[in-house]
């Protein structure tokens, strides 16, 4: 159980750890074990906010924790103040009014996050739309580093960002399977993303509107099917006479 291995390496008792003596240290981070859509998830925290979200059957989650932040963790129990907003952000997957501990990031790295954070639920983004978001549009690679690394997935949503050809891609909390599983969750088919990307239409255009979207833009999934234009580029979009939405921002 994820919940005694975390016991074991608190030094003090489990009532202390709860009323925030080892956690006001800055020495350790509290953690516990959250439902999602993809099974239990082990969540990080210290007064500061959440400092990452795994998968509670990964291996050496205490071990790999402390490398990767300094600290180690200790079975804790959230704020009560907090409960509920971290429901709510695995749920909706942003993070709302939910602290987060990205001190560790870059601030290049923060604001990427930031981006992501932003994506609708039920809506996907390539990783060179978050690039352009940032005003950085060669940082593709460094975009995709970025969703790699995430410390907070579930929270902020990097299982909404895809691959610049469309297709759904990898997924740091166990993988494309589990990406597939929450897209699906959110009402996004990746099947029909993955054939998208196979036919090379990355946009979607309405002949009664003259504008184009991306293909899982709220917008684009109103167009009735016989008013539905294909464009396998924003160039091929605008050639055609069409303009970008101002709500997806192609």
């Amino acid at each position: 159980m994820i919940e005694e291995s975390l016991a074991d390496l608190a030094t003090e008792p489990p009532a202390s750890v709860t009323s925030g003596t080892l956690l006001g240290t800055g020495l350790v981070d509290g953690a516990s074990v959250w439902e999602s859509p993809v099974g239990d998830v082990v969540v990080a925290f210290n007064p500061s906010g959440v400092v990452s979200v795994d998968l509670a059957s990964t291996p050496g989650i205490e071990a790999a924790h402390e490398v990767r932040f300094g600290r180690r963790l200790v079975e804790a129990r959230a704020p009560k103040a907090w409960a509920s907003r971290i429901d709510r952000a695995i749920e909706q997957g942003q993070p709302g009014d939910l602290p987060l501990d990205l001190r560790t990031l870059t601030g290049f790295q923060r604001e990427i996050l930031g981006i992501t954070a932003a994506i609708p639920r039920g809506e996907v983004r390539p990783y060179g739309w978050l690039a352009r978001a940032a005003a950085n549009p060669g940082a593709v690679r460094a975009v995709g580093s970025v969703m790699a690394k995430n410390p907070v997935p579930l929270v902020v949503p990097c299982h909404r960002v895809v691959r610049s050809d469309g297709t759904v891609g990898a997924y740091s909390l166990g993988g494309a399977d589990n990406k597939r599983t929450l897209l699906d969750h959110e009402g996004v088919d990746p099947a029909e993303l993955e054939a998208l990307a196979r036919a090379g239409t990355r946009f979607i255009g309405s002949d009664t509107t003259g504008i184009y979207c991306l293909p899982t833009c709220r917008h684009a999934r109103r167009i009735s099917a016989g008013h539905r234009i294909a464009f396998a580029s924003d160039a091929d979009a605008v050639a055609a006479g069409y303009r970008p939405c101002q709500v997806c921002t192609p």
